[in-house]
This record gives C-alpha cells, structure tokens and sequence, in this order.
C-alpha cells in the first residue's frame, strides 16, 4: 500500500511537473505578443494575466512567497496571493512571469516566462526587495567563492581552482550604476565581462553551463525573487550560490521581519534560498542563450521550455507546437 501511494504521489508530481510548463508557455506567448511595441507594462500584465489564470486552474492549494510585489504594493501576483483550486497539494510558488521586460519591449534576447513551485515551506519567503547574489557552476569545492568576499578575490579564487589566469574568468553583471565597481574592478583584471540590461535569472543560470554560454560566475545585485528563481534553477544543474537580502530601512526590516526572516543580515546558500524538490519552468519569449524565443507562425504557435527538477537533477527541453489558436489569443 506504501508503494501504491509512494507511486501514486510521483504520477502526481510528474503531471504538476508538465502543467508547469503550461504556466510559463502561455505567459510567454502573451507577452511575446507585445514584444519591441516599447511598453514594458503592458507586456508585463499580458504574462501576469496569462500566469495567474493557468495557475487558478491547477489542482493545488498555492501560496506565492515570491512575487512582484506584496498586496496593496502591485496589481501584479503579489505575495501572499492564494492561487488553484484549493484540491491539491499545499505548495510555494515563486514568479517572474516576465523576466526581462525592457528586453522584451525592445524585442532583445534573454527575455523569459519563469516560475518555480516546491512544498510548502520549502522556498524563502521575503518581502519584494534587492538581494546581493553570487553565483558559479559545479564542479568547485564548497565555498571557493563567497558573497562577502571581493569581486577581485572571488574572481582570483574562482581561477585557481579552475586552473587558468585571472583574466581568463568570465563574469556577467547587470547593467547598473550600483555596479560600477564591480566592472571597474573585473576590467582592472582583464576578465571578459559580459554586461546585460536585464535577466538575471537567466545570468545566473548561464554559470553551470560555461561551455555553451561562455559565462563562469555571476555578481552583483538584483531583485529577490530573481535569486530564489535562480538558486531553484541551479540546484537542478548544479553549481553554487550565495544571497542576502538589502534591507537597508526600518520598515523593509519590519516587513521582512513579518515574513519570518529574523536575521536582516543573513547571509542564504543555495539550499536555504529553495530547499526540497524544486521544479522550475522557464519558456522563452525572446531568443536566448538559454531557450528560442515564441514563434508566430500561420497556424502554429511554437515554443520552447526548460522543465528542471531538483530531486532527480533533471532538466527537459520542451520544444512545442501549438495548434488550438483559440486558447491562446485568448491570453
């Protein structure tokens, strides 16, 4: 009977697994729609809407811990928001149905549709604010690099157990004025740097696949919900981060406070940002490194989507062809 329901809950998990992709495919084909039209909102909202009504549908009793906001700050998935049928199993749900907007809106690459669920309890739960990350692929001993570290001494750290030169260490950050030591301190060393407007879940997830993406570590400051969207994506494949989250005022302190985070200042690994089995979704809605963007073709709508899921270290690309057009334009 143990072994029924054992084989029961993994059907289970496997069916939760495909309708993720579902999730993160019809958020992407709404906002593909709107892509180099220049209105980052509207884009946004068009994946949100997509998002929330495909998850309204599964059968689970979901929480989003990781959102765009906290209610009554955004009329996005906010955290704390209930979503599915209230049938299911109790889960986490962590969102960025559009990751990229200003990609998007300027039909750039890297622009994703991404969501990640886990048991109840088993993602970070924190108010919408900046988190410090780092982050390299597998293959390293456990803390060769470290968020309180320099970027020089993570970056030489980084070189010595890969067993090149310093300038040989590749690093993407984000294109941010918060930023500008860190770029000052990698050209100083020479390192090749990659320097993107957007997607730092995707950045992060370029460093556990240094051959096909050229990237090797990750540095820098992002939102919140990105790291744990991230850290979800990296325990599949591999790889190591670090997080902490920036609250730098009395009341993002409070707000935190309330969300069960007691340390302001502490410092989360991978593991503590999205323990358990995790399942991430992620679908392109512009060409990437990663996935291809939607494509809008007479009669089919194609996508692409990696599925990762963190017990069995897997990760599936999904490559679909979307013939009831009907359902779509209705997102």
């Amino acid at each position: 009977m143990v072994d029924l329901i054992v084989k029961s809950q993994d059907i289970i998990d496997r069916i939760l697994t495909l309708e993720l992709v579902r999730v993160t495919e019809r958020a992407a084909v709404s906002a593909a729609r709107l892509r180099g039209r220049g209105d980052e909102k509207a884009a946004d909202q068009a994946a949100v809407d997509a998002m929330r009504r495909e998850l309204s549908r599964l059968p689970i009793e979901g929480t989003v811990v990781i959102g765009e906001g906290e209610r009554d700050r955004a009329p996005m998935l906010f955290i704390g928001e209930k979503l599915g049928t209230a049938s299911g199993p109790k889960v986490d749900i962590a969102v960025d149905p559009l990751e990229g907007t200003t990609l998007c809106a300027r039909d750039m690459p890297g622009s994703i549709a991404v969501m990640a669920m886990a048991a109840a309890g088993s993602l970070l739960n924190a108010p919408d604010v900046y988190m410090e990350k780092i982050a390299i692929g597998p293959g390293y001993p456990r803390g060769i690099v470290d968020i309180d570290m320099t970027p020089e001494e993570n970056i030489r750290a980084l070189a010595k157990a890969k067993g090149v030169r310093p300038n040989e260490i590749s690093v993407l950050v984000l294109d941010r004025e918060r930023h500008k030591q860190i770029i000052e301190d990698c050209r100083r060393i020479g390192c090749p740097l990659r320097i993107i407007p957007d997607g730092d879940v995707a950045g992060i997830i370029y460093t556990a696949q240094p051959e096909q993406t050229g990237i090797d570590l990750y540095l820098g400051i992002g939102g919140a919900p990105e790291g744990v969207l991230a850290a979800g994506a990296l325990r599949c494949v591999g790889g190591q981060m670090q997080g902490r989250l920036i609250l730098d005022t009395e009341e993002k302190i409070a707000r935190a406070a309330g969300m069960g985070v007691k340390d302001p200042h502490r410092k989360y690994d991978m593991k503590e940002l999205a323990s358990g089995d995790v399942i991430v979704s992620l679908t392109g809605v512009t060409d990437g490194a990663l996935v291809a963007g939607v494509r809008f073709d007479k009669d089919v709508i194609r996508t692409e989507t990696l599925i990762y899921r963190s017990t069995s270290g897997t990760v599936r690309k999904i490559a679909a062809e979307h013939r009831e057009m009907d359902k779509f334009n209705l997102d």
